[in-house]
């Protein structure tokens, strides 16, 4: 076996195009105006949560599949596949007529549902492939060092694509600048909502190329007939939930990763409206988001420190405290200053990314690695579907109460939603004890000792 410590693994091929590929498909140039851009089409509030709600349950259910034909008929031909839905998620929206809210509705939820394909295509299969690369060669160890470089390299990503897509959406700053320049030409507001979309076009674009460059690593050669194909995929499927659900380490893993995302990304899906009620000004949004994505320079590094040095107990416990922290002094509302408890929480989602993969690929075996990480993806977004049906239930049994009845109607948004908030430090924290207990018995009565968690 080679000498780890004189190796550099991101001289691999499939390492280099694995990062890039992550850069390119997830660094998106309409991000940071996602809900205006919908709106702006000629979509209804209403249109758009269908919308989401749609790209949730096709990652739902294909991203166990999607898993097991990674592992099938080849992990490198899946991240392609993913690649080319890309390309056609965005040439669907590029050209759509704005303001003819039918056939608009039509091309966004068929957006949603190849976004939601290719989401579930990439998702586990890349890593795996970028892994099994290090594995092959004995330089499995150096697996933290990959994960560090591709989060640092994403957060700077983010924070260009974040800027730089707000700044092509607004079509006044946009023309002035060109009139900075003294060109006598004059933008649309039409042309300016296109411009982010054509962007994560060209992003796309370059995906393809990146991962065609991808070979697929030795050991995980693809079954080519079709009927086999189909059977060796629900093979896998069911071996990999079964050694999930009989490997005591690999399930607390994906449950305490489930804990941090889906409470996380719900409170990521709902910032903008977090930032307006603390009185931020709208501007700030764009600067805010690419400020926290910065984040990713620092967490990666703080992560594989505790990774190395910390047991799994402490990182949990240390993660579920910063959140918990983070939680409470957001649901303050204070105005301005509201938003630098989002660092705790933001920063959390980071370190919850590296500490999963981290742990679940030292346990998994490369032959059911691509559906492992599948059935954890697919956990993180049943427990984010979850948390989105509690929180629109949440608001509207509250809604129906007399405390909001005798409001005027100016008021009842913000009290609905200060309300609903409010009770998110909560359920975070019961769950989190939830968790933790589950796992100290869980892992006990499976005979781990507490060492092994170094």
């Amino acid at each position: 076996m080679q000498d780890s410590s004189k190796q550099d693994p991101l001289a691999l091929s499939n390492v280099k195009r694995f990062i890039a590929f992550r850069l390119l498909f997830n660094a998106r140039f309409y991000y940071p105006i996602f809900t205006i851009l919908f709106l702006d089409f000629g979509l209804t509030l209403e249109q758009f949560a269908i919308l989401n709600a749609v790209w949730a349950i096709t990652i739902v259910l294909l991203e166990v599949p999607s898993g097991a034909l990674a592992d099938t008929i080849g992990r490198r031909n899946l991240v392609v596949l993913s690649a080319f839905i890309m390309v056609a998620e965005m040439l669907l929206i590029a050209f759509a007529p704005i303001g003819n809210s039918q056939v608009v509705f039509y091309l966004f939820l068929a957006n949603r549902i190849l976004s939601g394909a290719a989401e579930a295509a990439a998702s586990g299969a890349d890593e795996a492939l970028a892994f099994d690369s290090l594995k092959e060669r004995g330089l499995e160890e150096m697996w933290g060092k990959v994960l560090e470089r591709q989060m640092r390299f994403q957060s700077i990503a983010f924070v260009i694509a974040m800027s730089t897509g707000a700044i092509l959406y607004d079509v006044d700053k946009l023309n002035a600048i060109i009139q900075f320049f003294g060109v006598e030409w004059e933008l649309t507001k039409s042309t300016a909502m296109r411009l982010p979309i054509l962007g994560t076009l060209g992003l796309g674009i370059l995906a393809v190329i990146t991962t065609l460059g991808m070979r697929e690593t030795s050991g995980t050669e693809p079954v080519r007939h079709s009927w086999a194909t189909v059977k060796k995929s629900f093979t896998n499927t069911l071996e990999a939930g079964n050694w999930i659900l009989k490997t005591p380490l690999a399930f607390v893993i994906i449950c305490a990763g489930m804990l941090f995302d889906h409470v996380v990304r719900m409170v990521l899906t709902l910032n903008s409206e977090y930032y307006r009620q603390i009185d931020l000004p709208e501007f700030s949004y764009g600067f805010i988001g690419a400020g926290l994505a910065l984040l990713g320079t620092i967490m990666p590094k703080l992560g594989e420190k505790m990774v190395d040095g910390r047991s799994k107990a402490f990182n949990f416990i240390a993660l579920a405290l910063t959140i918990s922290v983070g939680l409470w002094v957001m649901s303050q509302f204070i105005p301005f200053w509201g938003a630098l408890p989002m660092i705790l929480v933001y920063g959390g989602i980071f370190l919850n990314g590296f500490f999963v993969s981290h742990y679940l690929n030292q346990i998994t075996d490369s032959r059911h690695r691509a559906t492992v990480l599948s059935f954890k993806g697919l956990s993180f977004n049943l427990a984010y579907g979850v948390i989105g049906y509690i929180y629109a239930a949440s608001i509207a049994r509250l809604r129906e109460s007399d405390q909001i009845a005798s409001l005027p109607d100016e008021e009842v948004s913000k009290t609905l939603f200060q309300t609903v908030f409010a009770w998110g430090p909560t359920y975070f924290s019961i769950l989190a004890v939830a968790v933790f207990f589950f796992a100290m018995i869980r892992l006990k009565s499976s005979g781990i000792k507490r060492e092994t968690a170094q």
